[in-house]
C-alpha cells in the first residue's frame, strides 16, 4: 500500500488535499483538475485519485476534468451561485418546459434559477393560475394580468427565498393541480429524487401528491447526484426535461423506467 509522505513539492496530506479539493468546489462551483494539480503542487494523477474518492462519497461529480460539487445535507448553493451555473443550458430548458403546459390551466412551479428562467418563457395571453413556493417566482408573475398567484406560506428559507414546513404542505392538501414543473438536486434512477433539506422534500413531497402531471427539470450534472432527502421516485414523472450534456445511453436508462426523457 503506498504511503503518502508531506514534502515541499506535495505540500498537504491526502485528507487536506480532498477538503482543500471539496472546498474549492464549493466556493467556486467547480475545480478543474490541471489547476488543482498546479496549486496544490501535485500530479494531475494525484487530484484525479483524490476526487474519485470524493466522488464515491457522494460529495461531487467528476466530468471531463472537471468536478462539481454535490449538494447534500451539510451543502446547498444559494441563489447567486445558481444564476450563474449552466446558464445556456438552463435556457433552452426552461424555453422547452413551457411548450408541454398543453391545456393546463393550474401549474406548481418550484423554487430556484431554472424556474425563474421558465417564468420568463410562460405565454402571456392565456389565464393561468400559478402556485409556487418562491418568492422570486411569485413576485414576476405577480404584475401579469393574466396570471393568478398562489404563494405557499410557511418558513422563507433565507438560502432560496422560499416557502417550507407545514403551512406549505397543508396548502398544498387543499388543492388539485394541473401540471407541476418539479426541480431537484439529485435525480437519480437507485435513490430517485433528492434534496438536502427535508423541509424542502416535504413540499415537494405534497406537490406530487395532488399534481395530475409532473415535469422534472434540471440540467444534466443533476443526473447520478444524490443528496440527502429523497421526495420522488423517476416513475413518478411524465417527463425529465434536461439538456445534451445527459448522454443518450443515460437517457434511455432513464426511460427504461417510464418518463420520457427530453434532451435539449
Amino acid at each position: 500500500m503506498a504511503v503518502e509522505t508531506k514534502t515541499d513539492a506535495d505540500p498537504t496530506t491526502g485528507h487536506e488535499r480532498r477538503r482543500y479539493l471539496l472546498a474549492r468546489a464549493r466556493a467556486v462551483g467547480r475545480v478543474a483538475v490541471t489547476g488543482a494539480a498546479e496549486e496544490l503542487h501535485v500530479s494531475v494523477e494525484t487530484v484525479r485519485r483524490d476526487l474519485k474518492l470524493l466522488e464515491s462519497h457522494g460529495l461531487v461529480r467528476r466530468e471531463y476534468g472537471v468536478a462539481y460539487p454535490v449538494e447534500s445535507a451539510g451543502f446547498e448553493s444559494d441563489l447567486a451561485f445558481r444564476e450563474s451555473d449552466w446558464l445556456p443550458e438552463k435556457q433552452r430548458i426552461a424555453a422547452e418546459a413551457v411548450l408541454h403546459i398543453d391545456d393546463a390551466e393550474t401549474i406548481f412551479i418550484d423554487e430556484g434559477y431554472l424556474p425563474q428562467l421558465l417564468v420568463r418563457h410562460l405565454p402571456t395571453d392565456n389565464p393561468l393560475t400559478v402556485v409556487t413556493a418562491s418568492l422570486p417566482v411569485a413576485t414576476m408573475l405577480a404584475v401579469r394580468p393574466s396570471c393568478s398567484v398562489i404563494v405557499l406560506g410557511g418558513r422563507v428559507r433565507g438560502r432560496t427565498l422560499a416557502t417550507v414546513d407545514h403551512w406549505a404542505t397543508s396548502m398544498l392538501s387543499e388543492f388539485v393541480i394541473d401540471l407541476a414543473f418539479v426541480g431537484a438536486n439529485g435525480i437519480s434512477r437507485t435513490h430517485g429524487l433528492t434534496t438536502p433539506d427535508p423541509a424542502v422534500a416535504a413540499v415537494k413531497s405534497a406537490v406530487m401528491r395532488v399534481s395530475r402531471r409532473r415535469i422534472f427539470i434540471g440540467a444534466h450534472v443533476k443526473f447520478s447526484a444524490v443528496s440527502f432527502a429523497r421526495f420522488a421516485e423517476v416513475p413518478d414523472f411524465e417527463s425529465l426535461i434536461t439538456d445534451t450534456g445527459l448522454s443518450l445511453s443515460e437517457a434511455h436508462r432513464y426511460t427504461d423506467l417510464g418518463p420520457t426523457v427530453i434532451r435539449v
